[in-house]
């Protein structure tokens, strides 16, 4: 068959036309099918992007700590004792842990009210080191971060979380130099944070406000008490090994029974993460099946009615035998029908998907948060290339048929 043989072109049209209602019931499932593979891939690529920015900057080979009441007693100790993580605990687990990569305490107060001239806002006052900044990134958008001089000399400077700054400073202007009150102690403001994600330590840091750690303790007495230790693993190391050895360390400079798993609260964000991996992996995946399985649906669909198609086309075949045509005439013919129905579908499914996925793209994206549910072009090249195949699959069958009608049977049959 010549690809720009106009006859030939006109005759596929003419017989997908014949049958209008049919040629649509048909196409439809095709249409069905590659929509639903193509929405579903590009969906749950958007909605990865969307809860991956939830996560963003934050380490994924982090793990947390917390105290928590004693289940079982211990050298002289009762059952039900409350204890705390101490500043002494951070030097111990890096003397002992070699594995750990980053050690540092923090501190927390919730609720606490932050005022500037006539504004005021609640939020979280939080206590941490400069090093918290490589578990948590900040993204400093005015001034800095903490740094080693505001922890030793106990400085009254803070970071504005986002919605803070929003609030306290509407007009948008720089905010650093200026002073804000927590709780009747006046902080310099020095640096503007601008992470948003949901997956933040002790409270969303874009309504936080963090201070110098040794500050927060003196300032609000809490000794050398800890509320929790955040660490990261070298790399080669993963945290759910790394916290059996932290967890080892504290219980024994605590007294705490080696085997109570209920007096230490522990978070494995490296676990959390795989979690969510897997959880993608596995939408993807079954996207793929839904989708696969509604499109060969289709394409079986179409194998079927060119079955019916030849059927009723057995005497134009077998006149077409008798003056001379070729069974692989025949053969090309009824693929190429088979082909160019399940192409047009297929491609009316994919521009739909495109057009579907792009309006909840719209919807979803945010300034500077974009959000991508289009389908790559390499993706779109391969959903081309299935309808090809499944095209030529379905009218296999069926010209196959065609090819074996002889033309005496198709004057008997007449």
């Amino acid at each position: 068959m010549k690809l720009f043989d106009l006859d030939v072109w006109e005759e596929i049209l003419v017989t997908i036309t014949r049958n209008k209602t049919r040629s649509l019931l048909t196409a439809f499932g095709v249409f069905w099918g590659i929509f639903m593979l193509v929405a579903l891939m590009g969906g749950a690529k958007g909605m990865q992007q969307m809860l991956s920015r939830e996560f963003e900057g934050f380490a994924t080979n982090s793990g947390f700590m917390g105290a928590n009441k004693t289940s079982k007693a211990y050298k002289g100790f009762q059952q039900g004792r409350y204890w705390d993580l101490e500043n002494g605990d951070v030097t111990r687990i890096r003397r002992s842990v070699s594995e750990v990569d980053i050690i540092t305490p923090s501190l927390a107060k919730w609720g606490v009210d932050i005022i500037y001239e006539d504004q005021k806002i609640s939020g979280t006052l939080k206590g941490l080191y400069p090093e918290y900044g490589k578990i948590e990134e900040p993204l400093i958008s005015y001034g800095r971060y903490l740094n080693d001089m505001d922890v030793k000399d106990r400085r009254r400077v803070c970071i504005i979380g986002k919605r803070i700054y929003e609030s306290l400073f509407p007009g948008k202007e720089n905010p650093c130099g200026k002073f804000v009150k927590i709780n009747g102690i006046y902080y310099q403001v020095v640096g503007v944070s601008l992470s948003s994600g949901n997956i933040s330590v002790q409270g969303r840091s874009e309504t936080s406000v963090i201070i110098p750690f040794t500050t927060m303790q003196q300032n609000y007495n809490f000794g050398q008490k800890v509320q929790m230790l955040c660490y990261t693993a070298k790399k080669g190391y993963s945290i759910s090994d790394v916290e059996k050895k932290v967890e080892q360390v504290v219980k024994r400079a605590h007294y705490i029974h080696p085997d109570d798993s209920q007096a230490i609260i522990q978070v494995n964000a490296e676990a959390m993460f795989s979690m969510m991996d897997n959880l993608f992996s596995g939408i993807r995946i079954l996207g793929w099946m839904v989708g696969l399985g509604t499109l060969l649906a289709g394409a079986i669909g179409v194998s079927n009615i060119m079955m019916v198609t030849v059927k009723e086309r057995t005497v134009e075949i077998g006149i077409r035998r008798a003056i001379g045509a070729r069974p692989n005439d025949i053969l090309q013919q009824i693929l190429s029908e088979s082909m160019v129905l399940t192409i047009i579908a297929g491609m009316a499914g994919i521009s739909f998907a495109v057009f579907l996925l792009n309006a909840v793209e719209a919807g979803t994206s945010s300034p500077g948060s974009p959000t991508d549910f289009q389908i790559s072009f390499w993706e779109a090249v391969g959903a081309c290339m299935l309808l090809l195949m499944l095209g030529l699959l379905a009218g296999l069958a069926p010209a196959y048929r065609a090819m074996a009608i002889k033309p005496i049977d198709a004057i008997r049959d007449e």
